[in-house]
């Protein structure tokens, strides 16, 4: 099976610098057009769902590069939006002609209107706010007009800045306040001013340090993925640059906070937070946090990200090992928070597998978290999740394990591979995933060792972030009626897979220099039963709630996902075994019903989503405090939830523990992972189930008996 796959990866590679690839020749003396030539020539061959680069396609590049270039509407006028207007239907026929035109007048016009809009910002931050008067700021720019004259960019320009220091205010506000008695405390006046200098020395570094140092390329860059994102979500172009940085990220380290970022309208949002990391070891910043501002340890003053590139974004926020970033994050449930994070580096060992032994009732069970499906493409015997994951079993069974947690929650995938051949611990043998690329046959990935090294009870758990391989594996083991899943309404519904092809090898004798590299979608994912886990992800036989439940963060809230859809199934037989589910999944259903924890979860979960779903601040300041206290009110309503305790105690296996007395790190790492589990509500009611099925294996064990006598 092995050199199956191993043969499977090096026909894909092959595929890119095949004759089918390479037999067009590429010579356009003007890099950009040549860029346009490679890209859309590798779009129209090797994406998995090709598109028609059409009238329809070229309103969808218009309205998403327009988007990207001017998310807060603070730029282009309306007159401007009515001159590009007519190339909204045109962007098509530009690109099949390699003709750059369009983006060559919205980046010459960009130009000029940033230029425009220093005096603009410069001019309103000289003068004071006036706090006490009731207004409105709207964020929802989807929605906002262009500004039809300079006298209303100017009057939005007011707002947004109005609205960008009403923070500094209060912070001001609170700081003066809490002086002691003899200190001098500000006039209100000199916190006003002192709170518009903040902002304006944001914004100028903002656009000294990032907005000028931007060279058409970089541009250029914004319009390419403007292109080929209408594709899919998953399709991106890497300049030479962004590959760079893309190789080192594969290289298994990363230097920085160790959270991974991605660009929600103007936002810059946590998507990730990696294990092991210093956000990670912080304990502060969570998935679905938004940054605002970034301050560097030897600077005064933070800089306002909001609207800012994500390449810039991250350029601040990335920094080398031991210095210091500060960041203004607002959280998931609204509140506005300071965080401080000293960088270090991220290593790839804390994406490995991991396992603990818990006792309940005088039972043994097993807990293996497995937040990657990682592996070494260059020597798969070297160390892959399957070969860890069996070890963790093989050591869990001689500690006397009755029953079996793996922990999939935020694993947004990894290596195909070894979906399977983990897959294969739990069944004898049998079909896992089904695989389809376009215009060919498809191809069933099977697991044909007898062997099973874990025939026990067995609960996987799942959470909206939990991706790809993790979807495979949860929807295999569903399928097979082998384990239960426990966790979200459904998982995050990404069924494709993706392929970087380096651009420059589509070119021979380049004189025109590096061409970047682009990620492509390649092929989609099947279940065995011929479900596609594309968009609609795998359902959780036990459903329960938790914080990003009513939050859109999955693929169906992506741009351009590709539709869901279904092939023919695969024949296969279900697990030979005595265990109730449905039974379990009705007594688990009914426990949740009463837990009053859960119950607590879900009202967080709506509350945040009411909060997120806000698009409307007053910049009355009064108004504003009591908002701000209102929403920290209610947020204390919810500690209790982060103080749930467990009953139950967790701890290394013995292998590991001898480690301790050696590598104090790792121990500081399992205490806190242990810590954590025996607050966690979702492991908790995992091991009820697990303790339930193990019930009625032994009652169905009974009844065959009896049946057997009689």
């Amino acid at each position: 099976m092995k050199n199956k796959y191993n043969a499977l990866i090096l026909l894909l590679l092959l595929a890119f610098a095949s004759c089918s690839f390479t037999n067009k020749t590429f010579d356009n003396p003007d890099k950009d057009k040549l860029l346009i030539q490679v890209i859309t020539y590798v779009l129209e061959r090797g994406h998995f769902d090709p598109k028609n680069i059409d009238d329809s396609f070229s309103e969808g590049v218009y309205e998403d590069y327009l988007k990207q270039l001017d998310p807060l509407k603070r730029y282009f006028y309306k007159s401007d939006i009515e001159e590009f207007e007519k190339y909204k239907t045109e962007i098509d026929d530009q690109l099949k002609a390699y003709d750059i035109t369009f983006f060559n007048i919205t980046h010459e016009r960009l130009l000029k209107r940033i230029e425009e809009s220093k005096s603009i910002y410069k001019d309103i931050l000289n003068k004071p706010f006036d706090y006490t008067i009731d207004e409105y700021y709207n964020v929802d720019f989807d929605n906002v007009e262009y500004a039809k004259n300079k006298r209303k960019m100017k009057e939005r320009w007011r707002q947004q800045l109005k609205f960008s220091t009403i923070s500094n205010y209060d912070a001001l506000i609170k700081e003066n306040d809490e002086k002691e008695d003899g200190e001098e405390k500000k006039t209100i006046k000199e916190i006003e001013e002192e709170a518009r200098g903040e902002t304006l020395k944001s914004i100028d570094a903002y656009y000294n340090d990032y907005i000028d140092d931007q060279e058409r390329k970089d541009w250029f860059s914004i319009y390419i993925n403007a292109i080929v994102v209408e594709y899919d979500p998953h399709t991106f172009y890497f300049a030479p640059e962004d590959k760079d940085r893309f190789d080192q990220q594969m290289s298994g380290k990363l230097e920085g906070i160790g959270a991974r970022l991605t660009k929600r309208m103007d936002n810059t949002k946590i998507v990730e937070v990696i294990s092991g990391g210093p956000a990670w070891r912080g304990k502060e910043l969570e998935v679905g946090d938004i940054i605002q501002k970034v301050r560097q340890d030897d600077e005064e003053e933070a800089i306002n990200i909001v609207g800012m590139r994500l390449d810039d974004a991250i350029k601040l926020i990335k920094g080398p090992k031991g210095t210091t970033v500060h960041l203004t994050v607002k959280k998931v449930d609204g509140l506005i928070k300071n965080i401080s994070i000293t960088r270090d580096i991220v290593e790839l060992e804390e994406t490995y597998a991991k396992s603990s032994l818990v006792k309940k009732n005088d039972q043994v069970f097993g807990v293996i978290n497995l937040p990657k499906f990682y592996i070494d493409f260059q020597d798969y015997r070297n160390r892959n999740a399957a070969s860890d994951v069996k070890k963790e079993i093989e050591r869990l069974k001689d500690a006397g394990m009755k029953g079996l947690v793996l922990d999939l929650r935020n694993n947004g995938g990894g290596s195909l591979q070894t979906v399977v051949d983990i897959a294969g611990l739990f069944i004898k043998e049998g079909p896992i995933v089904q695989v389809r690329s376009t215009g060919e046959p498809k191809e069933v990935l099977k697991d044909k060792d007898k062997s099973i090294d874990w025939d026990g009870p067995l609960v996987i758990l799942v959470n909206e972030l939990s991706a790809s391989a993790s979807e495979i594996l949860a929807a295999a083991m569903q399928d097979y009626k082998r384990a239960i899943v426990l966790g979200s309404k459904q998982t995050y519904g990404k069924g494709t897979v993706q392929n970087v092809l380096d651009l420059n090898r589509m070119v021979r004798n380049n004189s025109q220099g590096d061409l970047g590299a682009l990620k492509l979608t390649t092929q989609k994912f099947y279940r065995i039963n011929g479900g596609s886990t594309q968009l609609e992800g795998v359902k959780s036989d036990v459903v329960v709630p938790d914080r990003y439940s009513f939050i859109d963060i999955g693929e169906k809230d992506q741009e351009n996902p590709l539709p869901w859809d279904k092939i023919e199934a695969v024949d296969y037989e279900y697990w030979d075994n005595n265990y109730d589910f449905d039974t379990t999944i009705s007594q688990s259903q009914a426990r949740m019903l009463n837990n009053e924890q859960l119950k607590l979860i879900e009202e967080n979960a709506k509350w945040v989503k009411t909060r997120m779903d806000e698009n409307t601040y007053s910049l009355n300041y009064e108004e504003y405090k009591n908002k701000m206290q209102l929403t920290e009110e209610q947020a204390k309503h919810f500690d209790k939830i982060s103080e749930y305790q467990t009953n139950l105690t967790f701890e290394s296996l013995p292998y590991e523990s001898k480690l301790f007395a050696q590598d104090t790190i790792l121990k500081e790492k399992r205490v806190r992972w242990h810590e954590s589990l025996s607050k966690d509500i979702y492991i908790e009611e995992a091991l009820h189930v697990l303790e339930d099925l193990g019930a009625t294996h032994n009652t169905k064990k009974i009844a065959a008996t009896r049946e057997e006598n009689n």
